[in-house]
């Protein structure tokens, strides 16, 4: 794998913010840099006011981590820092540890393309605490886009079912890096493709495309053009008919098309990027019909996401094949996740595990206390409801309590299937987890995505899935609350 260095060539040391910096200095300063600590990384609520999130990103942190390190060049950079008073921010000595440290952390995760819901863990840290929160600025920065781009490519699919959708957002996407995270991340979602060249060759996922208009303009008529391309391209002939009219471009395609039946080949299909979609595909498919080519399909492109393809099905257009591009690409109505990183748990100088709790005067923001994990219970093969417990605790019950709210609870019974979320990624600093194939991350969350009762799948309103403490860890977080507000 490896994709971050052979893009970037450079350390990633630096990919952080400066305060992380100057508290891992203060750590290093009051001897606490190596106590053990846990931060969970979560997030509030799901995006697009939807109903679910998918895990992406997993990969390339885990890249980003077997190449964890602080080198050389920066740390001469960081010795040139200087404080208001002209002082260098940071000593020799603590340098000299950077410049030395290896990671050593153990990480938990939620694979990519799993159907995470808010409050659970996500990513769990656990080592140094200076190691621990460095790690925070490019954990979150990873995970962050490629969940919400990977969400919205699951609606996007979810709409279209088994018609391929091509990601092509490439030039609207927010830089280099956002059009390879956006790309790979599409096609964990459940994307067929993606126009992005240097993420089929880095990523091994498909590629597709066929011509923009300017390859019509580059002819003196549009049938020379579609003739010129078919001869070019006869085993993947897509040909965009509404550079000038339509409905006319359509009968010129058929002309094509028939000539490329003579041949043994085909039109593979036609493309519409502007007008009324649903009238033109239905006008387009008469006359496709008519002529004989009932097996050239219909692109639609345009601006989609996952409300129009559904109102363009509603109306009856017979598009088969989907083309997205800004709306996804972009994350277009939702530009990020709300994401946080916290610690939940500290050794004493004794040794012994201090759960921490960081308040708030909204309870969304009071995350949960102790070395978490997430169980998720199935009811005939559904999902049923999630669990979030401290692995330290001895279950004897499977009631989940909502973090928010007290009165809203659910039993399960001691009997119910169920599988404990987090996998073990990293132990103290050496990788353990297989990496799948992202064909293999895209087929789990389709899986997984069909395990979601579809009143939870749906675009507007979606039922809330039920994900709550286990009752321990709700006692406990309760009494911190009180105790830390009575203080």
């Amino acid at each position: 794998m490896n994709n971050l260095k052979r893009i970037y060539k450079e350390s990633l040391g630096l990919l952080t913010d400066f305060y992380q910096l100057t508290m891992s200095y203060g750590y290093f300063k009051k001897g606490m840099a190596e106590r053990e600590a846990v931060f969970n990384l979560f997030f509030r609520s799901n995006p697009f006011s939807g109903g679910y999130t998918v895990m992406a990103g997993l990969s390339r942190v885990i890249d980003y981590l077997n190449n964890f390190k602080f080198s050389a060049s920066d740390i001469d950079y960081l010795a040139t820092l200087k404080d208001g008073d002209g002082n260098a921010y940071f000593d020799e000595a603590f340098l000299e540890y950077l410049g030395d440290m290896k990671f050593e952390c153990t990480i938990d995760a939620q694979p990519d393309g799993s159907i995470i819901f808010p409050h659970e863990p996500v990513i769990r840290v656990k080592g140094p605490l200076m190691q621990c929160q460095i790690l925070e600025t490019p954990l979150l920065t990873i995970v962050g886009q490629a969940a919400l781009i990977a969400t919205k490519a699951s609606r996007i699919t979810s709409v279209t079912g088994d018609e391929p959708v091509m990601e092509f957002g490439l030039r609207r996407a927010q830089g280099i890096d956002g059009a390879l995270t956006g790309s790979l991340s599409s096609y964990i979602g459940g994307c067929h493709s993606t126009s992005n060249v240097l993420a089929g060759k880095l990523f091994g996922i498909p590629v597709s495309g066929t011509h923009s208009h300017s390859w019509v303009m580059a002819f003196q008529s549009e049938l020379e053009a579609f003739e010129a391309y078919a001869d070019v391209m006869p085993g993947n002939c897509v040909l965009l008919v509404d550079t000038y009219n339509t409905l006319e471009g359509v009968k010129k395609a058929v002309k094509i098309g028939l000539d490329l039946k003579e041949k043994g080949k085909k039109l593979k299909a036609i493309r519409v990027d502007s007008g009324d979609l649903a009238y033109l595909s239905i006008e387009a498919r008469k006359i496709l019909d008519a002529a004989g080519l009932k097996d050239t399909r219909i692109v639609g492109s345009n601006d989609l996401d996952e409300y129009l393809i559904a109102s363009l099905k509603d109306q009856g257009a017979t598009i088969t094949m989907w083309g997205v591009g800004t709306k996804l690409i972009t994350s277009f109505d939702q530009p990020a996740l709300g994401q946080v990183y916290k610690m939940t748990a500290i050794k004493n100088k004794d040794g012994e595990w201090k759960n921490r709790i960081k308040l708030s005067e909204q309870n969304i923001k009071i995350n949960m206390p102790g070395i978490l994990n997430v169980r998720r219970f199935f009811v005939n093969g559904k999902m049923a409801g999630d669990m979030i417990f401290d692995e330290r605790d001895k279950m004897d019950d499977y009631r989940i309590i909502a973090p928010d709210d007290f009165t809203k609870r659910k039993k399960f019974g001691m009997d119910t299937q169920y599988k404990d979320l987090l996998k073990p990624i990293f132990e103290q600093g050496n990788q353990t987890y297989q990496v799948p194939s992202f064909e293999e991350s895209r087929q789990y969350h389709l899986a997984q995505r069909n395990m979601l009762d579809a009143s939870s799948r749906r675009l507007v309103n979606p039922h809330l899935y039920p994900v709550g403490l286990e009752p321990k860890l709700f006692e406990r977080r309760s009494e911190l609350i009180i105790k830390l507000r009575n203080r």
